[in-house]
């Protein structure tokens, strides 16, 4: 019988028969796992079963093909965040994304550092400009490590590596101004934080960044069901332009 104890965190959790409930959580080292957890929708595990929050996680299956029995004890709690719009739609969108497109025991651990930094962002920020860029960096770092990377580092018409302004929405390269010019209204503009140079980005620079990875999402990861995800990405940014307004 295999068996694994790691720190997770909840990524999402599913109704299973009248008490129980399916855990898909990310750890370091074993990527996204799922368990059935006994008595998962009782009023003692909802709190700890809750998406976002992080749990000491044992996961025992007897063959790699069969769904495993799972116990959470919470380690970090961030139900509370879960009584604010903004911050809760971060979360879902967060973890849902993460537990749609990534395949199961497959380690990750850039992304599982990354996402833990992404919530832990939104707790102990004042504002949501403090974290909303570090999402979008999540988004684009997921689109890389699965495959969909932009090349955001020399402009994809002429080669250097300077000027970059702008976002190609077919090629997903990086496009300097000059090469740009007469083309702009067809590009995205590309904001100077998702090339790791602006570090206290605005929030309408970070909207810019978010409508990249947006798009990329859409047409290189959501598919089929997983395209119902899209609403929940669309309630999380309209909350952050009204935050902009």
């Amino acid at each position: 019988m295999a068996v694994l104890n790691a720190e997770a965190i909840v990524c999402a959790v599913r109704a299973h028969g009248e008490h129980g409930a399916i855990l898909r959580a990310l750890t370091r080292d074993a990527g996204l796992v799922s368990g059935y957890v006994r008595g998962g929708r009782s009023r003692r595990l909802r709190p700890i079963l809750v998406p976002g929050n992080l749990v000491a996680l044992e996961l025992r299956a007897r063959t790699d093909e069969q769904l495993g029995s799972a116990t959470a004890e919470l380690l970090t709690s961030r139900a509370p965040l879960l009584a604010e719009p903004l911050p809760a739609s971060a979360i879902d969108w967060a973890t849902s994304l993460t537990a749609a497109t990534l395949p199961e025991s497959q380690p990750y651990p850039a992304l599982y550092a990354a996402l833990s930094g992404v919530l832990g962002a939104i707790a102990a920020a004042t504002s949501a400009r403090q974290w909303a860029a570090a999402l979008a960096r999540y988004e684009l770092l997921l689109l890389a490590e699965l495959g969909f990377g932009l090349n955001l580092e020399e402009c994809a018409a002429t080669g250097v590596r300077s000027d970059l302004a702008f976002v190609s929405p077919r090629t997903g390269g990086a496009v300097c101004a000059g090469a740009a010019a007469g083309y702009e209204a067809r590009l995205f503009p590309l904001p100077r934080f998702l090339r790791g140079v602006d570090h206290d980005p605005a929030l309408s620079d970070i909207l810019d960044g978010m409508a990249i990875t947006g798009h990329f999402l859409d047409r290189d990861l959501l598919e089929g069901r997983n395209r119902d995800l899209l609403a929940v990405r669309e309630r999380l940014v309209g909350r952050l332009k009204r935050a902009v307004a």
